[in-house]
């Protein structure tokens, strides 16, 4: 389970192997999975596990529902270039800082990429990130030129 996971989620959602037995005794005890089968190993014996009916309703509900956009935070970036406005810096040396770390981000991102759909459909959530991130910059820079605040 453990390995199907990071396959998907990577390091990028850590999930230790306390976690998913923690989450399989709350769903077992929320009777959205039951105990199907007893496997003999070297070590305990493994349990494998089935989705109830329960389960799958609850599933189904969960895909079916709509994330909420969250709040919008002004993250530390915009806070960068406000504070170097009003210290009197230059707002475009952060802004070119800040371009050249995310364009960086973006090579190491798809580089790591190993082909596996999962590997591939990840980095391009990460790099549409970046890339709404860098678009900001831009539009930030240019507003800075516009009243020659750099």
């Amino acid at each position: 389970m453990k390995s199907v996971y990071d396959s998907w989620f990577g390091a990028a959602r850590a999930l230790s192997t306390g976690q998913i037995y923690s989450t399989l005794r709350r769903l077992e005890r929320d009777d959205l999975v039951v105990v199907s089968a007893l496997q003999a190993g070297d070590g305990p014996d493994r349990k494998l596990y089935a989705i109830t009916d329960d389960g799958v309703e609850e599933l189904e509900s969960w895909l079916d529902s709509v994330e909420a956009p969250g709040e919008l935070a002004l993250g530390t970036l915009y806070a960068r270039v406000v504070v170097s406005l009003l210290t009197g810096r230059e707002p475009a040396e952060v802004l070119d800082r800040q371009r050249r770390a995310h364009l960086t981000r973006m090579r190491e991102l798809r580089s790591n990429v190993d082909g596996s759909f999962e590997s591939t459909l990840a980095t391009d959530y990460l790099v549409a990130h970046l890339q709404a991130d860098l678009d900001w910059i831009e539009l930030a820079g240019r507003r800075v030129e516009k009243w020659g605040r750099s």
